[in-house]
């Protein structure tokens, strides 16, 4: 299918990912390759790790059976460029590809219609903040540097106030939303979608 295509030079084609590396140690280029995450010998996403790890420059392109968003989300933390389902069309794979090669990133369509409903669904269960139009901006930006991890005294030095202003934002959250401590709090504000 690729090597039809006028712009598409398939340089080298293997079985599994260990038999890539010694391709390119032996000078076969590559701009992109596509690799499959099931294969014996090295699995796709060991050998994205030692592809970004000698030739960050090559751009990769899962082509799976995979469809579980755990191995689409590590493949792309791990530096991969585009996620295609062995089922996309023709089309839409050389798409990817040229899509890729001009240094964009892309899933299938399929797949981003699946996450773009679970992100709907996600959106949907979200709770609302108790009393949250009661919040000041100034709660707000205490919620979210609380969330962050930050002390008292590290809000109060990034927000340039006292560290006893800001327990007593701290406070007047916690009493605002009804939750018990800190802890509720930022669990709440990430129900709700605030952080």
């Amino acid at each position: 299918m690729l090597e039809r295509e006028g712009d598409v030079l398939v340089t080298a084609e293997v079985s599994n990912g260990k038999e890539v590396l010694p391709l390119l140690e032996n000078k076969t280029e590559a701009d992109i390759i596509l690799t499959d995450l099931s294969m014996p010998e090295m699995d796709g996403l060991t050998l994205i790790e030692h592809l970004q790890q000698r030739y960050p420059q090559i751009k990769l392109i899962v082509l799976s059976m995979m469809d579980n968003e755990k191995y689409i989300y590590e493949a792309f933390r791990l530096g991969v460029s585009g996620y295609l389902l062995k089922n996309t069309s023709t089309e839409e794979v050389l798409f990817a590809i040229r899509h890729v090669a001009a240094g964009k990133k892309m899933v299938c369509a399929e797949l981003g219609m699946v996450m773009l409903n679970r992100a709907c669904k996600s959106f949907e269960q979200r709770v609302p903040l108790p009393a949250a139009s009661d919040l000041t901006n100034r709660e707000l930006e205490v919620l979210k540097l609380i969330a962050e991890g930050h002390t008292n005294n590290e809000i109060a030095s990034r927000i340039f106030t006292s560290r006893r202003t800001v327990e007593g934002h701290r406070q007047n959250l916690i009493d605002k939303t009804g939750v018990k401590n800190s802890a509720q709090l930022i669990r709440l504000a990430c129900k709700a979608g605030i952080i």
